[in-house]
């Protein structure tokens, strides 16, 4: 009969394994579990020092990708609740909506709600 493999030894493997993978593709292994997993995530976009958006209950962000070529595209989108009157709670009539926000034009912060 054979041994059963230990759990230590597969989470050294995987660890050598992660360890030989280039940051980008250990990004995007992260961003492939947390986005199984969901985040509770809160967007808010400046114009300057002024918040002028806040949508919440991200479950995710993604960078857009390129159809022709496989290049990262400067924004990203996601789904979130638009906090309509910047309150930073979810009211009645406030709903899920997309959006995009480009790298250049704004300045953001995303954070997971406490």
């Amino acid at each position: 009969m054979r041994a059963p493999i230990k759990p230590a030894l597969i989470a050294a493997l995987a660890l050598a394994a992660l360890a030989g993978c280039t940051q980008e593709t250990q990004n995007k292994l992260g961003r492939a579990v947390q986005n199984w997993t969901g985040t509770d995530g809160v967007l808010e976009i400046y114009a300057g020092n002024k918040l002028v958006k806040r949508f919440m209950k991200i479950d995710k962000l993604s960078t857009a990708t390129g159809t022709s070529r496989d290049v990262d595209r400067p924004y990203r989108f996601g789904y979130g609740v638009l906090d309509e009157n910047l309150n930073g709670s979810v009211d009645e009539g406030e709903e899920n909506v997309y959006f995009e926000f480009s790298d250049y034009s704004t300045s953001y912060i995303f954070y997971e709600d406490p």
